[in-house]
């Protein structure tokens, strides 16, 4: 099952540092689209690994017999993983960190692109790019019997919590008289809203998710917003209606378009935060050489990213320390190595240090600045 992604997960990955230079990362898109069967899925993963080898084998003369003995037996360890322990569960994606005795497969709602790396560290960048999106958010639907919460992983709506009731009917009402028996109703009503809202506290402090989608007649939305601790009416980002009998499909269709729009507010506020510190030489960083510097400094609280942009750099291979130049290392005079990926340097290094990304998709703004830029905390 494809676990919740948090940046508390990447941070515990972004600490790892292999002294040897041969942390593995492979990542692999179960999209069924792409994988519909087993047998793709295993000629995918054979190819990756081979190509790996092959590129291991050409840096023959750079490593020690050790660090050549460790890695056969690291992309060893993977293909078992394969053979023998992998399920494909309902993700779409799926993370495998080797290096020595660390080992940890890690399967993802969102899809990732086909990819190994070998390095000091791992490379983390393709998660911290799912992290916040909309997988992970959560659907509450209520009513006045109904009471559901779902939670949206790989592109579906799953229930996580059923506390649907039937409250009485009118032909319950026997000796009652008809106001006594009305009041009775909506006691019952507004019982059963505080245990669904109950419930989605729970989960939202269970999942740690940043989004929550309200669906529900519009009275009763607003009793049950009214029954929300301060916390969860915080990150309720929509609210809407639906027919009483609708289907998690359907349901998914009719609160997506609430979700892009929270995510779009989401970059438009960060963008305009950054745009303000930036013009007045405040706090923020704008472009590859300042990013990287900050980051490296302990300086970035986000990370502000244009999807797709990235850029060759270098990492001083004693403390990670990221630089878009090369030369020595400021702090302990070693020679900075050139490295594939600013970005995922960018995002270890912010991750490190306690900050987080967001990956720009629906703003243009960071075009001019190299597609990179950060909101600092000094």
């Amino acid at each position: 099952m494809a676990e919740q992604l948090t940046w508390t997960t990447l941070r515990d990955l972004a600490v790892f540092r292999s002294e040897a230079g041969c942390a593995i990362s492979l990542y692999l898109d179960l999209d069924p689209a792409d994988s519909p069967t087993p047998t793709a899925v295993d000629t995918r993963v054979n190819s990756l690994l081979s190509e790996a080898e092959k590129r291991a084998e050409a840096r023959h003369d750079e490593l020690t017999h050790d660090e050549r003995e460790g890695l056969k037996r690291d992309f060893a360890r993977i293909r078992e993983f394969f053979d023998n322990e992998f399920s494909r569960g309902g993700g779409r994606g799926l993370a495998v960190f080797v290096s020595g005795e660390f080992f940890r497969p890690l399967p993802v709602a969102g899809s990732v692109p086909d990819d190994v790396h070998v390095g000091r560290g791992f490379h983390l960048a393709p998660l911290a790019q799912l992290v916040g999106r909309d997988d992970g958010a959560i659907v509450a639907f209520i009513g006045r019997e109904r009471g559901q919460v779902f939670r949206l992983r790989a592109g579906r709506l799953e229930e996580i919590v059923d506390r649907t009731e039937n409250q009485p009917g009118r032909h319950d009402q026997g000796g009652w008289s008809q106001a006594r028996y009305a009041r009775h109703i909506e006691k019952l009503v507004a019982e059963h809203l505080k245990d669904v809202a109950a419930e989605l506290d729970r989960a939202v402090r269970r999942l740690q998710t940043p989004k929550v989608v309200v669906v529900g007649s519009e009275e009763t939305r607003s009793e049950f917003l009214d029954a929300l601790p301060h916390e969860v009416k915080s990150v309720v980002v929509g609210t809407t209606e639906a027919e009483a009998h609708t289907g998690p499909s359907e349901l998914l269709e009719l609160v997506q378009p609430l979700l892009e729009e929270a995510e779009a507010a989401d970059e438009h506020e960060a963008l305009e935060r950054w745009r303000e510190e930036a013009g007045t030489n405040g706090r923020a960083a704008s472009g590859w050489a300042e990013t990287l510097k900050a980051a490296s400094d302990s300086r970035v609280d986000l990370l502000l990213h244009q999807e797709g942009a990235d850029q060759p750099a270098h990492e001083c291979p004693q403390c990670g320390r990221a630089s878009l130049e090369g030369g020595e290392c400021p702090l302990d005079g070693t020679t900075l190595e050139p490295r594939d990926s600013g970005f995922d340097l960018a995002v270890r290094q912010t991750l490190l240090h306690g900050g987080s990304l967001l990956d720009v998709r629906h703003q243009v703004d960071l075009a001019p600045v190299e597609g990179v830029g950060a909101l600092l905390r000094f």
